[in-house]
């Protein structure tokens, strides 16, 4: 049994078990989080594909983790007008492992 969920603005295809980074949620490490945007269950043959979401459908799944992404650095540079910019960025995440799939 598999299904769609939406959050931070991305689509993720989860399973029960399964360990995974989404862009940041305000919630404490071991605290549980359920996601209601669930765009599609699918359970061997049997699909249910929401309009635009399925009806009374969640996923529950623990917090494990907070923390940063690796640095990317950004560098814009212009030859021959003596300028150049330097950037760097971290992105926030947080891992959650999926619990159960609710339809």
């Amino acid at each position: 049994m598999y299904a769609v969920i939406k959050t931070g603005g991305k689509q993720y295809r989860v399973e029960q078990g399964v360990i995974l980074r989404v862009e940041k949620l305000e919630a404490e490490t071991g605290k549980k989080v359920i996601f209601d945007e669930v765009l599609m269950v699918a359970d061997g043959a049997k699909v249910q594909i929401g309009t635009p979401l399925v009806a009374k459908a969640t996923v529950e799944a623990k917090v494990l983790a907070q923390g940063k992404g690796k640095k990317i650095h950004i560098l814009k540079f212009h030859r021959r007008k003596h300028s150049m910019k330097q950037q760097g960025h971290r992105q926030s995440f947080t891992e959650i492992e999926i619990d159960k799939i609710k339809t």
